[in-house]
């Protein structure tokens, strides 16, 4: 018996030291790299398709790329995910130096599809990936981008380099992958069916990375089968003040999602973030002004017909 138990400790011990010199290799090394494709393809789009273009890139882009200082999309310090590390979000303004300038459209097309920029490099989970955009808004929002917007002007304004946290580096390399380059191609809905559109626009506009209860569990390539899908509760989200911050249960149970709110009600706080006089939302969230109320009413014409789950998050309001 004794000898068992020597023999178990033994394989205990030796587990756990290969678990901590694996660790360190993987704290030690930088995010993995991977072959980088470089599409033929240019981007184009008229006078509408930009203003679509941009958009998408305030709703999507803006939230984090902005600079305050600059007005322009330069990068800042991403505070809203500690977890993950010390991270900025970085230039993306037409500066040849440290913005995209220098890129071609094929390979800003090929980061937004795949999360894998021009260097190999692959961008973790806190970079919104548009595996399901369509092609026509991919190309406005890569148009938007090129266009002569002041919001994307040449601004030489360096990078900062981000501190990936362990947990970074190790989900990189175990559960986040880069995503693969869409075969088909892939249509904006028409409009004509509200769910439709709603769908295409909870998914495209990440509301359901934050509305589901882990990051670490999304499924990028098929939304809907994330564990606990719209049901809040999310706890890596922190606003400016350190403080905690959960995401809501958006799915239509009565007792703890959106199942007893009205649609105006529900267009009112996502538009405007206003619910029966008060602030309806919390930083990182900001109201979705550039939407119409059509597609907001489509958003919640889809959010009620997800599956209800219980699950019940207190509002957390910080003034």
């Amino acid at each position: 018996m004794k000898k068992f138990l020597k023999i178990l400790l033994f394989i205990v011990l030796a587990v756990v030291v290969i678990l901590g010199v694996s660790a360190a290799v993987i704290n030690s090394q930088d995010l993995p790299t991977y072959e980088v494709q470089n599409p033929d393809y240019v981007a184009k789009a008229d006078s509408a398709g930009l203003v679509r273009g941009k958009k998408f890139v305030n709703m999507l882009c803006a939230g984090c790329h902005l600079n305050p200082e600059t007005g322009r999309l330069t990068g800042a310090l991403m505070e809203d995910a500690p977890e993950f590390g010390t991270l900025y979000s970085q230039n993306i303004t037409h500066d040849k130096e440290y913005g995209i300038g220098n890129w071609t459209d094929g390979e800003i097309l090929y980061l937004l599809r795949t999360g894998i920029l021009p260097n190999g490099r692959y961008t973790p989970p806190y970079m919104a990936k548009l595996p399901h955009m369509s092609d026509e808004d991919i190309n406005n929002v890569i148009a938007f981008l090129r266009s002569d917007d002041d919001l994307v002007a040449a601004t030489n304004v360096p990078d900062k380099p981000c501190e990936p946290s362990f947990l970074t580096k190790f989900l990189c390399r175990v559960a986040f992958k880069p995503l693969p380059f869409p075969e088909k191609s892939i249509e904006t809905p028409d409009g004509s069916d509200k769910l439709d559109l709603g769908k295409y626009l909870t998914i495209n506009l990440d509301c359901w990375t934050c509305h589901s209860p882990s990051f670490e569990e999304l499924n990028v390539l098929e939304p809907e089968k994330t564990p606990g899908y719209l049901s809040g509760g999310n706890q890596s989200l922190i606003d400016t003040e350190g403080n905690q911050v959960l995401s809501l249960n958006i799915t239509p149970d009565k007792e703890t999602g959106l199942g007893n709110w009205t649609e105006e009600q529900f267009v009112q706080a996502l538009k405007y973030g206003v619910m029966k006089g008060e602030h309806a939302l919390q930083f990182p969230m900001e109201p979705y002004t550039e939407l119409t109320d059509e597609e907001a009413s489509a958003i919640f014409t889809y959010l009620q017909s997800v599956p209800s789950i219980t699950n019940k998050v207190e509002r957390t309001i910080y003034e």
